[in-house]
């Protein structure tokens, strides 16, 4: 959006109802190869949804009482909710820190945090065989307080709301609404400190879940600090993806809709984003090595588990860092890309492992979880969708470029009364004395 956009004269029902049929039209080509193969899956995988509410749960799952969880949590939930752990890092980066170098991505990160928990988390929905009591937690006449399950559904809600706080300045950008958005950006730093709040609660509180099952999964894998790990995992998770997103996104979206100077700085923030996702995976790998020094489970490693709890601790955990750490000493984003790509795809298996894999491994394979092809259909169509509306909200809404002068305008008028505040002292100016200088008497206009 920029200065001219017929949003800005937006002045009733009618001029918004003909702006929103104009933004309604696609923005470019149809029939790319995405497409032609997404769309055909969306369009199966709702089908499949609605024979899942009329049919029943059992009609479309797998799942038993052996395996109460299927690949809509195991996969959908846990692994989208560790991915979306970006939003929270760069919020507390951009906001808190005050990191105006990361700004240009921080509205990318957040909108792809709000919507992988508005379409991941509420896959939940999906896996509820009395789906319509999902409003339970909420309104239910006795709340579960002593439930992991209770905190995590009342976090993973009022994360959304903050989120949605987050980012609507920049939908208020859109359309144009000059009052909304101030105050709308009023709130932004508050929805940041509840949401980082929130965060660091539920993305342990995911681990917290499997504390209840030891005996059944595999003791490489079990341990007392699961919530830790999970915690710690979300961050270089959750920053491999906003690397990921943002590599494809500066690549595959036209220049109107990128600004150039955010383009230029991407290769910059890229290396500075391996540095954090480097630190942070040499931290979760040293825990790792602690807890399992510390379970003397050596003799469990030359186990065909054994052998896939290698393959992830080296090959998914050790090696990306090491990709991390190279491609942020030689200044090559290159490497930190690939990185990026293995850090997600060890995060996706480990997540997995918890809830799958490596739970009650002692039973015969006929007997172990194997999702159906509508099960897997369903996923598929849920995260094509995201990206379908990603792509929607980036190629409108002022995501990766930036604001109209309007809006930059607002927030230098905002800014000018603290920086003349947070410089006072060094003006010799006092509250009590009207603006006068104390050094040497001159007044000094505001």
């Amino acid at each position: 959006m920029n200065g001219t956009t017929p949003a800005a004269q937006i002045s009733s029902l009618r001029d918004f109802i003909l702006f929103m049929r104009g933004e309604l039209k696609p923005k470019g080509k149809m029939l790319t190869p995405f497409n032609l193969i997404s769309g055909p899956i969306i369009l199966v995988g709702a089908a499949l949804i609605l024979y899942r509410f009329f049919a029943g749960l059992g009609s479309v799952v797998h799942n038993s009482s052996e395996y109460p969880w299927g690949i809509w949590i195991g996969f959908i939930v846990m692994v989208g909710v560790a991915f979306a752990g970006g939003a929270y890092v760069t919020a507390f980066i951009v906001y808190v820190l005050r990191g105006e170098k990361y700004h240009s991505i921080v509205r990318m990160a957040v909108l792809n945090g709000f919507l992988a928990y508005v379409f991941y988390a509420g896959a939940i929905l999906l896996d509820l065989g009395r789906w319509w009591n999902i409003a339970n937690p909420l309104i239910g006449n006795r709340f579960g307080v002593n439930s992991v399950l209770f905190l995590v559904a009342w976090h993973f809600l009022l994360y959304m709301i903050a989120q949605l706080v987050e980012i609507s300045p920049a939908f208020a950008e859109w359309l144009g609404f000059k009052k909304a958005r101030k105050f709308l950006t009023s709130l932004t730093l508050g929805a940041v400190i509840i949401g980082i709040t929130l965060s660091t609660l539920h993305q342990s509180g995911l681990g917290a879940l499997f504390l209840m099952a030891k005996w059944k999964i595999h003791p490489l894998w079990y341990t007392e600090f699961i919530p830790l790990l999970f915690f710690v995992s979300s961050i270089f998770a959750g920053l491999s993806v906003v690397i990921f997103i943002g590599t494809v996104s500066f690549r595959c979206f036209d220049k109107d809709r990128i600004d150039e100077g955010y383009r230029r700085a991407w290769d910059d923030i890229v290396i500075d984003l391996g540095k954090a996702c480097a630190i942070t995976m040499f931290v979760y790998f040293l825990l790792q090595f602690l807890i399992f020094v510390h379970g003397r489970h050596w003799s469990l490693l030359n186990t065909g588990m054994g052998y896939w709890y290698l393959a992830e601790m080296v090959g998914l955990l050790l090696l990306p860092g090491l990709l991390f750490s190279w491609g942020v000493k030689s200044g090559n984003p290159a490497p930190i890309r690939i990185a990026a790509i293995l850090t997600m795809i060890g995060v996706i298996i480990n997540r997995v492992d918890y809830s799958i894999i490596a739970y009650k491994w002692y039973l015969p394979l006929r007997e172990r979880y194997i999702p159906t092809i509508m099960e897997v259909v369903i996923t598929l169509a849920i995260v094509f969708t995201m990206v379908w509306v990603f792509r929607w909200i980036v190629n409108r809404v002022p995501i990766l470029k930036k604001p109209p002068q309007w809006a930059i305008e607002q927030e230098q008028e905002e800014q000018s009364p603290a920086r003349v505040t947070a410089l006072a002292p060094q003006l010799g100016l006092t509250m009590a004395d009207g603006g006068n200088s104390i050094d040497k008497g001159n007044t000094i206009s505001l």
